[in-house]
């Protein structure tokens, strides 16, 4: 019995001492990004960076090509937003892209291979309207995207479907006899960390331009023209919507607030601006240029409501505070950094019509000529004045860019 009592006296700390070595606390970094005692600094685990900077390495540019020789337009059929690009630039372009979404796929992804002019399959579709979006990022948002703008690859990180897109999700009701409409909450979802936090932050604010509030600065009152409607349940969603782009930028609260104050926009950090003009971009994509394209997918491609996949934070940023860490692919590629300018031959009008659209049928011409016209008539950029305090998601810097939409 004594001796069976000293086994088991040396065994028990011995498991103990492998239990905890399995649970050693990993290598961790702080950052400090306020000052001291307040909390404002964000913690690194180094051994989940090495992962995420795998994950977030740009690819090298291609070759760069002369933009001299014959255009795009004038030697191939149905090129509506990258007419105005050299031969040997288009040919390059087309060759990252097919490296940046469908590297497996091909070509073919997004072309009929017995006729590349054909409009025939979707992707070819969606893939021109994305190209314009994505000149309407970089030469409009640049409250957002500064200098570093993106391309496909920001995005699409080598799959035909960025990973993180979004759609509505579908309605959730209670199974327990005494529950019924959940509002929306209390359902475990992997957009607000599994909490219990409404699972669907993203539709109010992403695609509706509804309040984002915590708190307020009057007693609340439910009657009146002057009415507190800060709500709990406001609270709630907006933190569903902090938890989002927390989550995608593998950042606390404190990169974007100031412990000091949550609400004051006088002590917040710059990054809160940014993220300020991220959220009125990403609504803008998504009514601007996703939503209309929702009957061009085929109904597998939608979501749960028949909507149709769109941006979010972590679409672009993937776990990093800043996409691809900052890498900026974008200046490598001028046809992506906004609608590329349309030039006019000297000769004669009738002259300039018949080489622009040489060998190309009529209706093929006519597409070609709107599309360049309305991508010089995209809007002004987005203003660029500094978020009022309390800015909340009102309608602010949102463009109106549906001229671009001609010629898809």
């Amino acid at each position: 019995m004594i001796r069976a009592f000293r086994f088991r006296s040396l065994i028990l700390p011995l498991a103990a001492i492998v239990v905890l070595a399995g649970c050693e606390r990993p290598p961790i970094e702080s950052v400090q990004t306020g000052y001291r005692g307040t909390g404002m600094q964000q913690l690194y685990n180094q051994r989940l960076l090495v992962t995420q900077a795998s994950l977030n390495t740009a690819p090298e540019p291609a070759a760069a090509a002369s933009p001299d020789g014959p255009k795009a337009k004038d030697v191939y059929q149905n090129v509506k937003v990258l007419g105005e690009l050299s031969v040997g630039e288009f040919a390059r372009n087309m060759v990252s892209i097919t490296q940046w979404v469908a590297p497996k796929e091909g070509c073919t992804y997004c072309h009929n291979g017995a006729n590349f002019a054909d409009d025939s399959k979707y992707t070819k579709i969606v893939a021109r309207r994305m190209l314009q979006m994505t000149q309407h990022v970089n030469a409009d948002w640049k409250s957002h995207v500064g200098a570093t703008g993106v391309t496909c690859y920001t995005c699409h990180r080598g799959n035909p479907v960025p990973n993180q897109v979004w759609f509505a999700p579908a309605d959730k009701r209670s199974t327990g006899a005494l529950l019924g409409d959940l509002e929306g909450q209390n359902q475990a979802a992997a957009s607000v960390g599994y909490s219990s936090l409404p699972y669907d932050p993203l539709s109010h604010y992403l695609q509706d331009a509804k309040p984002i509030r915590v708190n307020g600065n009057e007693a609340l009152a439910m009657t009146g023209a002057a009415a507190n409607r800060n709500s709990t349940k406001q609270a709630e969603f907006t933190y569903g919507l902090m938890m989002h782009m927390s989550q995608s930028l593998g950042v606390n609260c404190t990169y974007c607030h100031n412990t000091q104050s949550f609400q004051s926009w006088e002590v917040s950090p710059p990054t809160r601006a940014t993220a300020w003009y991220g959220i009125r971009m990403a609504r803008d994509l998504n009514n601007d240029y996703m939503t209309p394209l929702t009957a061009t997918f085929p109904a597998n491609r939608l979501g749960p409501k028949g909507d149709v996949a769109k941006v979010a934070c972590g679409t672009c940023h993937q776990g990093a505070f800043k996409p691809l860490y900052g890498a900026e692919m974008a200046k490598h590629h001028r046809e992506l950094l906004g609608p590329l300018p349309v030039t006019v031959a000297a000769a004669a009008p009738s002259a300039t019509a018949s080489a622009t659209t040489a060998g190309m049928p009529a209706s093929d011409a006519s597409a070609t000529t709107g599309a360049a016209a309305s991508a010089t008539a995209a809007t002004a950029a987005p203003a660029a004045a500094t978020p009022a305090a309390g800015a909340g998601a009102g309608a602010g810097a949102v463009t109106d860019n549906k001229a671009v939409g001609a010629g898809n």
